[in-house]
């Protein structure tokens, strides 16, 4: 069953309409890619980390240059992740970096070993400060396997930090005297794991604070890897119609296509750029994934093939001329121009996949 939605969030920087990708652009790039690639691959929206951003360089730097849009020279719509679950899973791999306690999160940069200290409040105010157009709340994510009283915890945790979110939102914008076609959006996290009472606990008191969008938290798969079809389709059930619903971190085309089946609207990912960098290519045609199939442009058997990554593709790759032999060539001797284009068919890729999505298109069903 596909729960058709198609949404328009009118944004300070633009207009989107539902279902949209955003690429990762985790520390204001999205590597190895300009502003002017991203926009010729019809990708109309990116998202930055709190997390990262804080580490390097700073939002108060960021604010020198007038806002994250400027300083990155995009003037569409950014989205900034709040940063919990990196944060989460920096001291869940390394606990000697790092604790989370009711008041805060307190952890070391991995890199330079200096101290850091994230409120729920603070988490608000540096995306403030980055000017975003939309922007999540601070919340405690915890492994799908963890023990379901951990999860009830950091459900609880969660709700605390998005009603301090909540508040620190509203401050700021009287603070900045902000019209309403001035707010940015502000994303409650629904955790609880895969338990349909703690998703259903989480999603009741989030949409009781009062949210203009709503986000599916922590891992869409299981230990296993298993696509957890029903606690995401059911998370979809209970939200808001009316609201935005954002698939945090589900990336890859055949997960974005079940999520939207099930009533999701927002999907982010470094998949498209971090597998173009690695020489893998999606394409629309019949292969290991039904729809869709994967080239990997280093094998040895596209040493002599002519044709680009993909026939009738409109990318700046496939659209220039240049062959997958031309690609292949580039990835053995290490040129970077290689990784670039690749990278650029993919988004362009997932920019149609959106196009079809909206469409309707069987193609992909």
């Amino acid at each position: 069953m596909t729960r058709q939605r198609n949404l328009i969030l009118s944004l300070k920087s633009g207009v989107l309409h539902t279902p949209f990708f955003m690429p990762d652009a985790t520390r204001a790039t999205v590597r190895g890619l300009s502003s002017e690639d991203i926009v010729s691959s019809g990708i109309e929206a990116l998202v930055v980390n709190t997390y990262h951003l804080l580490l390097h360089p700073g939002s108060e730097y960021i604010q020198r240059f007038g806002g994250v849009h400027s300083f990155m020279r995009w003037d569409g719509p950014i989205l900034s992740d709040s940063g919990g679950y990196q944060v989460y899973s920096l001291i869940h791999k390394h606990p000697e970096r790092g604790k989370v306690d009711e008041e805060k999160v307190t952890f070391r940069s991995p890199r330079e070993g200096n101290l850091y200290e994230i409120t729920p409040e603070k988490s608000i105010a540096i995306q403030f400060a980055l000017g975003v157009d939309m922007m999540v709340c601070l919340d405690d994510p915890r492994p799908n396997e963890s023990p379901k009283e951990e999860i009830a915890n950091a459900v609880e945790r969660s709700i605390r930090w998005a009603r301090r979110c909540k508040d620190e939102y509203e401050r700021q914008i009287q603070k900045r005297n902000l019209s309403d076609d001035e707010k940015p959006l502000l994303f409650g996290v629904v955790q609880g794991g895969p338990y349909r009472d703690l998703r259903k606990r989480s999603v009741d008191e989030l949409v009781n604070i009062g949210f203009d969008g709503y986000g599916f938290g922590a891992r869409h798969i299981d230990e296993r890897g298993v696509f957890m079809e029903d606690i995401i389709g059911y998370t979809a059930s209970i939200l808001p119609e009316e609201k935005p619903r954002f698939a945090l971190g589900i990336g890859t085309p055949s997960d974005i296509v079940k999520c939207f089946r099930l009533g999701w609207d927002m999907f982010d990912c470094v998949i498209p750029t971090r597998e173009g960098r690695h020489g893998r290519a999606f394409c629309f045609e019949k292969g290991e994934n039904s729809w869709y199939k994967t080239l990997s442009v280093k094998n040895t058997c596209f040493r002599e093939e002519k044709d680009p990554l993909e026939k009738g593709c409109d990318c700046p790759s496939c659209g220039g001329g240049y062959s997958l032999g031309y690609i292949h060539h580039l990835f053995r001797i290490g040129e970077m121009l290689g990784p670039r284009l690749v990278s650029l068919h993919n988004l362009r890729f997932y920019a149609r996949l959106m196009e079809k999505l909206r469409k309707n298109d069987e193609d992909i069903w």
